[in-house]
């Protein structure tokens, strides 16, 4: 079994209950290898698992990021200093 996949097994498992886990382990596989099928995109084997605020956060500097590309906006605009 894929490892990252195993870890989430277990913390559903620990949490939910058995049935729940393997339910919800095969959906995580069915849309990996659908994104994989489709979309072929390579799997990327995730170093480690993100709690719900480390998405959050990059999901936050990702909107920042685009919204600074579509206003082709500059760090003096920002008032981002450079320190030497």
């Amino acid at each position: 079994m894929l490892r990252p996949v195993g870890d989430f097994f277990h913390r559903i498992n620990f949490r939910k209950g058995r049935v729940s886990a393997v339910s919800a382990a095969a959906r995580k596989l069915a849309v990996i290898i659908w994104n994989m099928v489709v979309k072929g995109t390579p799997y990327e084997n995730p170093e480690g698992y993100l709690y719900l605020h480390q998405k959050r956060k990059w999901g936050l500097v990702k909107r920042i990021r685009k919204q600074i590309d579509k206003f082709q906006l500059t760090n003096e605009e920002l008032g981002i200093v450079n320190v030497s």
